[in-house]
């Protein structure tokens, strides 16, 4: 089991990035939550078994179609999660 938190900067809120998130999570099998940030971020925390949280990070270099990703900062996290949440707080 791998857990890890993403802070993912460039334009990344309004282009759909959270629930196109949310959708691949679900088809990796990978639990955790997706937010948007005050700065213009998005922050998640994905775990699951390791190469889907390795496959889930390497879409999240990308992202969806209208996304320009900058860069990701991979950080190690800690919890338990049952499911993939986005979160809107």
């Amino acid at each position: 089991m791998k857990t890890q938190r993403l802070l993912i900067k460039g334009r990344v809120q309004g282009v759909w990035f959270r629930e196109s998130m949310r959708r691949k999570a679900e088809r990796l099998g990978v639990a955790g939550w997706v937010r948007n940030t005050p700065d213009g971020a998005v922050e998640a925390v994905v775990q699951g078994p390791a190469e889907a949280v390795d496959a889930l990070i390497a879409w999240a270099r990308s992202g969806p179609l209208m996304a320009r990703v900058d860069g990701i900062t991979l950080t190690g996290a800690t919890g338990h999660y049952r499911a993939f949440e986005k979160r809107i707080d």
